[in-house]
């Protein structure tokens, strides 16, 4: 069993507040986490099942009446348990009295948002970090802020990097031996996701047309959003291609990235970049194998990219630090991947780049992000596919991708 990064947080969370919501895609390893958590005396319940779901529908507060250290599996699939749950803490506000897990964030449904606000805490969960695989702490995001990265002679470079990318984090995925029983397990996973899980939370009214607005967004994972494109693929609104994309996020399929801007930098890009949060996923819905990957880094480089966001939001979990991740991009197309602003104003800037070479061109980005920053740049790195760090100015550096769990 895999050790994960937000056992310790949730433990934490229920030793001082009355619920804990552990949200994030299914299959990410939620139930596992939290029935191992139930050895320590508390009743698992799963809305899985469908005698327990029925009995949660239609009558909320009866069900909950008598739990307490209880944990509730799946608990968007019943959400009007969550104003149920209200009620009992209010009247007994203990702590640890309920965990919950959710394969979609069911804070954002409008009856329940404001329902537990000051009586909750909210975990996200995603899949397997590579630093959970191997089963080494990491330090990365600490060690960037400090500037204080090293090389690495062990780094996984070349082909076995792309292996490794294409195989995301999806426990199930990743114990499957062969390339394509891992893709038709992701096929499926997509499948159901698609049908139950967004059946779930909202009315679609073109379900039916919802793989092929998946498959165009993959093509999309790592650009800047654009709504009406994404709409007129299915032959529906702007609005509603914003709406099909905000769904998408609540089942942890996609999020969008929202850029990072100051004042004083007038010509700053104000859209937000489309992300895969898994990119086993990605490769699958884009039906990328790694002989394809393999021939070329055209290819490879989106999936790198939100293979390399999905671990900096998966490190973010285990940092002591909140951090808050963005993008930047200028009107003249210079860029940084990953803008990630800590709690004290300071900055750190990530690029990324599919390639062994690291030009002091690629920087440029990074460089005009320093000149917006000041004093509050803590320092910058262009991660890519070699074992050196490479000095490149005050406060930048080339640094190995696998850093990020080595």
């Amino acid at each position: 069993m895999y050790e994960r990064f937000v056992e310790h947080r949730a433990e934490e969370a229920l030793s001082d507040t009355p619920v804990v919501l552990i949200v994030g895609p299914r299959r990410a390893g939620k139930t596992t986490l939290v029935r191992k958590m139930g050895e320590k005396g508390r009743t698992y319940i799963t809305l899985d099942d469908q005698t327990a779901l029925d009995a949660a529908r239609s009558d909320p507060s009866g069900f909950i009446r008598g739990l307490d250290r209880a944990i509730i599996d799946e608990i968007q699939r019943a959400p009007d348990l969550m104003l149920a749950i209200k009620k009992t803490v209010d009247e007994d506000y203990r702590p640890g009295r309920f965990l919950l897990t959710g394969s979609a964030n069911v804070l954002t449904l409008p009856r329940v948002a404001d329902s537990l606000a000051g009586r909750i805490e909210t975990i996200q969960m995603l899949p397997l970090s590579r630093a959970e695989i191997v089963g080494r702490p990491t330090t990365f995001l600490e060690r960037l802020f400090t500037g204080k990265l090293e090389s690495d002679r062990g780094a996984v470079v070349g082909d076995n990097l792309v292996q490794l990318v294409l195989l995301g984090g999806f426990p199930e995925a990743i114990s499957r031996e062969s390339e394509r029983r891992r893709q038709d397990w992701a096929r499926s996973y997509l499948s159901s996701v698609l049908t139950r899980d967004l059946r779930d939370i909202a009315d679609i009214e073109k379900l039916t047309e919802l793989p092929k607005f998946v498959r165009l967004l993959a093509e999309h994972s790592g650009q800047l959003v654009n709504y009406s494109q994404f709409g007129s693929s299915i032959n529906v609104s702007y609005k509603t291609g914003q709406r099909y994309v905000a769904l998408l996020e609540q089942v942890f399929l996609v999020q969008t990235l929202q850029p990072w801007y100051t004042n004083a930098l007038k010509r700053i890009a104000k859209t937000p970049k489309l992300h895969f949060l898994d990119s086993g996923l990605l490769a699958a819905a884009r039906g990328l194998s790694f002989e394809r990957v393999r021939a070329s880094r055209d290819l490879f480089g989106p999936l790198l990219e939100s293979f390399v966001f999905s671990e900096v939001l998966k490190l973010m979990t285990a940092a002591d630090s909140r951090l808050t991740p963005h993008h930047f991009r200028d009107q003249q197309m210079r860029e940084v991947d990953v803008v990630l602003e800590r709690d004290d104003g300071m900055i750190v800037g990530i690029e990324i780049k599919a390639s062994a070479t690291v030009k002091s061109s690629d920087f440029g980005g990074l460089r005009t992000l320093v000149e917006a920053c000041g004093d509050r740049f803590a320092f910058g790195t262009v991660l890519y596919d070699n074992t050196d760090v490479v000095p490149f100015g005050d406060r930048l550096a080339a640094a190995p991708l696998s850093l990020l769990w080595n």
